[in-house]
């Protein structure tokens, strides 16, 4: 199989999207998670993707011509989203823990989880 460019723009690489706060400069924000640097914005969560898109695109172009590497996405790093349930006061609890720590609730989660099993 040849890879070029629509072999790269099909891949399932994980691209995040992040509503801009007002007092940031509002819109929308979107990046790849493999790719630091490839990003795009809008004013809504659609024009951020397709920006961003593109941005890969115009990375692959340049990549591709000069020969680079390109990585594939690490589906074993994929991340997945879950819903989870718990009673409301623990996770006020879990905020207010990990404010001073600058972590998600997402990253304490996984932290802890690795931390209990052993991953």
């Amino acid at each position: 199989m040849k890879k070029n460019l629509d072999y790269f723009m099909n891949l399932d690489y994980e691209i995040i999207v992040k509503k801009v706060k007002p007092n940031e400069g509002g819109g929308w924000f979107a990046y790849y998670k493999d790719f630091k640097g490839v990003m795009g914005d809008g004013e809504s969560a659609d024009e951020a993707l397709s920006s961003c898109q593109e941005a890969f695109k115009a990375f692959l172009m340049v990549a591709l011509e000069k020969k680079d590497t390109i990585s594939e996405p690490n589906e074993a790093e994929k991340s997945l989203r879950i819903n989870i349930s718990m009673p409301e006061r623990l996770v006020k609890k879990i905020d207010e823990f990990i404010m001073p720590l600058h972590l998600t609730r997402s990253a304490f989660l996984q932290k802890v989880a690795m931390k209990e099993i052993g991953a």
